[in-house]
């Protein structure tokens, strides 16, 4: 930060304060990851420079021959890591991407079927404040509430939605559900009503790309799965802040109209370029490592929360992420206060409505806790152990003295596992 230290010394401290911070701090937020130098160099390059409205061979500027290699390289990167007919990497984020999904497959006022908000399903899956909701008609199923398979996706619920409501589309994937979504008996559903199917698979984007999660593009019998994947790709797939689509060759011409010119204007060729560069990485033998490391990580985490007395949403965790109901710790414990206490010790996390939750989104009976993140570190199980003794120590204290010596043991054992992109 030399020129910007001289040009801006305001916002340069801010900026090293913000490093500090991630490198002082775990960081257990499930929607969060640290990218590699390589991704960060390219997110800041010279093609923030340029304007590319199109796609690669079809531009309304000149001077685009560079940029639509960039595009077609991170284009053909995407296809190949997802096994995709098709892809479009230019969605900035991943609620453009989903809208760019339904003004493709959708008309005003067609029925949807999503999973609940309040049972793990996230703001573009039909919210009522969201452009989805006021839309579309979205119908919410949600997860059992009953033993056997206590929150668990209730699949037979799922099923009499559809034949009630014949949608026209049925969006799998949460926001936080701990638990792997088969696609399968899904698409039979599907295929019985007449509807298509989109998986929203930005937190799981990087298990996929790792062989630790189903691919859902395609069923194991090798047939057609959902039609369109959307995802993002700063979470799991650890790549910069951005999305992709990756689909059948059947909705491709109408989702890439949708994003430009339907939605969006020009691509932001800088973050595409970073894309290229996470797909790259994510395609390694290492990135595969990597992805069972996040896995076993959770679990890890999630047995010894489980051991310190903590109630985990389902049972447990086949992902990245953790769901913690506080109420078998301490009935009177609620998520706000929880974070608030962990974020002055130094454990970045969120507060998150567990299913059928009393409270409300703002004050919340649960947690979201997710290992992306502190894995790239190069953190293990013995770490992940020592995590949730921390987590505990503090929540069962809950004095200044306690937050204090944890966040002294927090510094102590970041300071040993410092983020490859923060290393310098």
């Amino acid at each position: 930060m030399g020129v910007l230290s001289k040009e801006d010394p305001e916002l340069a401290a801010l900026l090293v304060r913000e490093q500090e911070r991630q490198r002082s701090t775990l960081q257990l937020i499930a929607s969060e990851n640290f990218t590699s130098a390589a991704v960060l160099e390219a997110t800041g390059s010279v093609l923030t420079n340029k304007y590319a409205e199109g796609y690669p061979g079809r531009r309304y500027y000149g001077g685009n021959a560079v940029v639509d290699e960039v595009e077609s390289l991170a284009i053909e990167r995407a296809r190949a890591l997802f096994r995709a007919p098709w892809a479009n990497v230019q969605p900035h984020a991943g609620a453009n991407a989903n809208a760019a999904a339904y003004l493709a497959l959708l008309a005003p006022g067609d029925p949807v079927l999503a999973m609940r908000l309040d049972q793990g399903g996230h703001l573009t899956h039909g919210s009522p404040v969201n452009f989805s909701g006021q839309l579309y008609r979205f119908v919410g199923y949600g997860v059992r509430q009953e033993d056997p398979n206590r929150e668990w996706l209730d699949l037979d619920q799922l099923a009499d939605l559809a034949r009630a409501h014949h949608p026209r589309l049925i969006v799998v994937g949460a926001t936080a559900y701990p638990r792997v979504i088969d696609v399968t008996p899904i698409r039979a559903i599907a295929d019985e009503v007449g509807a298509r199917v989109l998986f929203d698979a930005a937190h799981v984007a990087g298990l996929i790309a790792a062989g630790v999660y189903p691919n859902p593009l395609w069923l194991a019998s090798g047939e057609r799965g959902a039609d369109v994947v959307t995802f993002t790709t700063h979470k799991t797939l650890r790549g910069p802040r951005g999305a992709a689509i990756v689909g059948h060759e059947d909705v491709a011409k109408a989702i890439d109209k949708a994003v430009f010119p339907g939605l969006q204007g020009g691509p932001l060729e800088h973050a595409i370029a970073a894309k290229a560069v996470a797909f790259r990485e994510a395609a390694s033998p290492s990135f595969r490592d990597y992805g069972r490391r996040v896995v076993a990580n959770a679990q890890t985490l999630a047995a010894s929360l489980e051991a310190e007395g903590f109630r985990l949403v389902s049972g447990g965790t086949d992902v990245h992420l953790i769901l913690v109901d506080l109420r078998d710790f301490d009935p009177e414990l609620d998520g706000k206060t929880a974070q608030d206490l962990l974020d002055a010790a130094g454990i970045t996390l969120n507060r998150n409505q567990i299913p059928f939750d009393p409270r409300s989104p703002f004050v919340t009976s649960g947690l979201r806790l997710g290992t992306a993140a502190l894995t790239t570190t190069g953190m293990g199980e013995e770490e992940m152990k020592r995590v949730g003794s921390l987590i505990a120590t503090v929540l069962r204290a809950r004095t200044d003295e306690v937050v204090r010596e944890v966040r002294q043991q927090v510094r102590e054992l970041c300071a040993a596992f410092v983020p490859p992109g923060l290393a310098s």
